[in-house]
């Protein structure tokens, strides 16, 4: 199968800012973009079928729908319809194991509040084996022009590897043509604080420490990736807020996850969560050993 990007279409206003967030990555990784909807009371296909009895009419239509307009807008990428007839949770964990990158929509709330995930999305997050994207609904209002492009933020712990945060947001920044930031955050212990505030000696020995394993751990991917304008942030926060600072203003937003290890229940860590429920723009959480 050749690579693609695959997208979880269920009709809401969400999963469709999701496809065309999918189809503009598509067309600048250049790659085929993938349309599924999964819908368990799928029937088999008729041989000769009326569309005023055909039980999958809706299902077709909305594929059909969201496919002719992204054509539109990207004549020259290539977008392949598939309708499962399957549980939704299932047949995105599939799709995910065969793609480069899956998509999904994510439910906002209001701006002064969280937002929340479906009871699909946030499994497939915690067990894809690749890379997954969530995006909220477009807010632009219509008829007002486009936000420039931004930076990709990647979030760094640097007390394990990185590599496959890095290869990724590397790899995105390089098709997109943008900036790189990696943001890594590091709380204050106790002891470096005083009365009258934080014992600057301390924080500067950390900072510069910090510096030096952020410094190490992008050296190689600088080298394999000479076009992208890469900087880096060490800021003294707690790394949930620091990444979440990282964010404003960014064009996706690259977190991590531990990967799934048999006998151990999937999870999110803090930083994943944070970024999913609190984050603005899209967040990528890409699975790592």
């Amino acid at each position: 199968m050749q690579p693609v990007i695959t997208v979880g279409l269920d009709g809401s206003p969400e999963s469709l800012a999701a496809a065309r967030w999918a189809a503009e990555e598509a067309e600048k990784r250049r790659l085929t973009l993938r349309l599924l909807h999964a819908w368990p009371l799928l029937a088999p296909e008729p041989a000769h079928a009326h569309s005023e009895v055909d039980q999958n009419y809706w299902a077709k239509r909305l594929v059909h729908t969201a496919r002719a307009e992204l054509q539109a807008r990207h004549p020259g990428l290539t977008i392949v319809g598939s309708l499962v007839a399957d549980d939704a949770q299932k047949a995105l964990l599939q799709a995910a194991s065969e793609s480069e990158l899956m998509v999904l929509g994510s439910r906002g709330l209001e701006p002064v509040e969280s937002y929340f995930l479906g009871d699909v999305s946030m499994p497939v997050v915690a067990r894809a084996e690749r890379p997954v994207v969530l995006v909220r609904a477009e807010t632009r209002v219509e008829g007002t022009p486009p936000a420039p492009a931004g930076r990709v933020a990647v979030a760094l712990k640097l007390n394990g590897s990185s590599d496959d945060l890095l290869d990724f947001a590397f790899h995105t920044a390089a098709a997109r043509d943008v900036p790189l930031v990696a943001v890594h955050g590091r709380s204050v212990p106790l002891h470096a604080r005083v009365p009258w505030g934080v014992d600057h000696a301390a924080t500067d020995e950390m900072t510069r420490d910090a510096q030096r394993e952020l410094s190490k751990a992008l050296g190689p991917w600088r080298e394999k990736y000479p076009q992208v304008d890469v900087a880096d942030s060490i800021r003294l926060a707690s790394p949930a807020k620091a990444v979440l600072q990282a964010a404003e203003g960014a064009a996706l937003l690259v977190v991590g996850r531990r990967a799934h290890r048999h006998g151990v229940a999937p999870h999110l860590g803090p930083i994943a969560h944070a970024a999913i429920h609190h984050g603005r723009c899209p967040v990528a959480v890409v699975p790592h050993d």
